[in-house]
């Protein structure tokens, strides 16, 4: 039977990664599917690695990858696809909040030909009013851009060989996983799943890293904020055009206008304007120059393998 891949990015997950390992091996060891658990620690400051380290004492089917320093979530999911072995490769949490169950499902399909599996969340689990909103538009910003519907889309998906192979071909450094695993194409289904509830530790991702990690991504994926550049400029020429004929109206009618306080109004939101669109292009420069660098995504401090038979099939 050909051998699953699980890539499990880890970050301050000293409470879950242990268990996580466990529970994987007994779901996966019932459903008969050969594996390898590919734990990537992303420069944790906790005991993380310790316990990578443990699981991988106990289970010979656990790959650990550590980092140098903290990369972020996508260097750890490349690095976990680019180490994984398997003929089919997963992606999920390494919290338990994608239900590991469902990656049985998702085999059972991959075995039937489709070579993409995503997993749709059939709801968002306990998120604010605010949080839903800005997910919201986030993921039709994305739509738009890869013409591939991201409603409620996740990291928690399986792909055949050849579907990684082909993102890892990919040369750029900032990507974006959830949007090129869509954008790369291939036979492609989906399978619903609830998201659980965190058994331990709390979330790594406050209000402002998630305003960030989207605006990086769609950056990194879509010029559609340069559009909105060039969509802000039509709207200052159209209310500057507004209000000269406006002015024109006013002097031949023999009215003087009002001028100080117009003039700051149009002044402040010209400068506004201006301001906001140097900052979208200076972050797209900034970005150009990260690529142009070609610095590796991240650095691999340390691997550790289950077992020496492991070591040397990979050789």
């Amino acid at each position: 039977m050909k051998r699953l891949s699980v890539v499990l990015p880890a970050y301050n997950e000293e409470l879950m990664v242990g268990k996580t390992c466990r529970v994987l091996r007994e779901v996966l060891t019932e459903a008969e599917i050969p594996y390898e658990l590919v734990v990537v620690n992303d420069g944790s400051s906790d005991g993380t690695w310790a316990e990578i380290e443990k699981a991988g004492k106990k289970d010979p089917n656990v790959t650990g990858v550590h980092f140098s320093r903290n990369f972020g979530k996508e260097a750890a999911v490349f690095a976990g696809l680019a180490q994984a072995s398997g003929d089919v490769i997963a992606v999920m949490d390494c919290d338990l909040q994608h239900p590991p169950a469902t990656l049985v499902q998702m085999y059972r399909l991959w075995q039937d030909g489709y070579e993409v599996i995503e997993g749709v969340k059939s709801d968002r689990g306990k998120e604010g009013a605010v949080h839903k909103k800005c997910a919201e538009f986030f993921y039709g910003i994305m739509t738009k851009a890869t013409k591939v519907n991201m409603k409620d889309a996740s990291d928690f998906k399986m792909m055949d060989r050849k579907a990684v192979d082909s993102i890892l071909s990919m040369p750029e450094r900032n990507m974006f996983f959830r949007a090129t695993s869509s954008w790369v194409g291939f036979k492609t289904t989906s399978v619903r799943f609830e998201v659980q509830e965190r058994e331990a530790g709390v979330s790594k991702w406050s209000p402002w890293s998630l305003v960030k990690y989207a605006f990086t991504n769609i950056v990194a994926f879509t010029t559609v904020p340069l559009q909105f550049v060039t969509v802000g400029g039509l709207i200052c020429f159209l209310c500057s055009l507004a209000l000269m004929i406006y002015s024109l109206v006013q002097y031949f009618g023999g009215r003087a206008v009002e001028g100080y306080t117009t003039l700051l109004l149009v002044l402040l939101l010209i400068g506004s304007a201006v301001m906001i669109s140097l900052g979208i292009i200076g972050y797209y420069i900034a970005k150009i120059y990260e690529e142009v660098k070609h610095r590796p995504r991240y650095i691999v401090s340390k691997i550790i393998h289950g077992s020496e038979e492991d070591l040397e099939r990979r050789k």
